[in-house]
């Protein structure tokens, strides 16, 4: 291995023990307690070459989002391609869209600012595009299997996006009063709304 190769590899390994080092602090403190410097302590570097690797905080935030957003398409893509029915698309990609806020709570917060104190994170990110295309698709093709002209799609979409959201920065925020299995019921009940009202 040449030195070149050597470096890069050396200079990836640190880059790993950052997002690392990083992860595990969130587990630990929440997303607004990170730091620099208690990255670098964690890693047992100095300050500085933890921005040798990344510029600031906000880039660290935003490797974190884009990976957030790759495992939600996936998760939502696989739900997806399970039906062929648009319907039954929608009902399932909102589930898979449940269960990863649910699962992955940390990444949900960071991707969509919940309970942070600034967060600009999913603005124009290609990944976040991807999610919203994936989500259009079956709302299209439930519109044109209706035949009806006054739905529009955009509205529809966040109209979705809105109802999960609402729901899951309820149940992350940590409502008490609201139990989990009853929040996944309003979720059901509301996509079942949804779904009708597309058709």
């Amino acid at each position: 291995m040449g030195i070149l190769e050597r470096r890069q590899r050396q200079k990836d390994e640190v880059r790993n023990d950052i997002i690392c080092a990083a992860w595990n602090l969130v587990k630990k403190e929440g997303w607004n307690s990170l730091s620099i410097r208690k990255i670098a302590e964690a890693i047992e570097y100095s300050v500085p070459v933890i921005y040798d690797h990344f510029e600031n905080k906000e880039a660290i935030y935003l490797e974190f989002a884009k990976k957030g957003f790759r495992t939600l398409t996936d998760k939502v893509l696989a739900a997806k391609d399970e039906h062929t029915d648009a319907a039954k698309q929608i009902k399932a990609m909102a589930d898979a869209y449940w269960d990863f806020a649910i699962d992955n709570t940390e990444l949900y917060q960071l991707m969509f600012g919940i309970g942070m104190a600034c967060c600009e994170i999913g603005k124009a990110m290609p990944e976040q595009e991807k999610f919203r295309s994936l989500v259009m698709e079956p709302i299209e093709a439930l519109i044109k299997q209706s035949g009806r002209r006054d739905i529009n799609s955009c509205l529809k979409y966040h109209t979705f996006w809105s109802v999960m959201h609402g729901l899951i920065s309820i149940k992350i925020i940590g409502n008490p009063a609201i139990e989990h299995e009853l929040n996944k019921m309003v979720i059901d009940d509301a996509m079942s709304g949804f779904i009708k009202n597309l058709s």
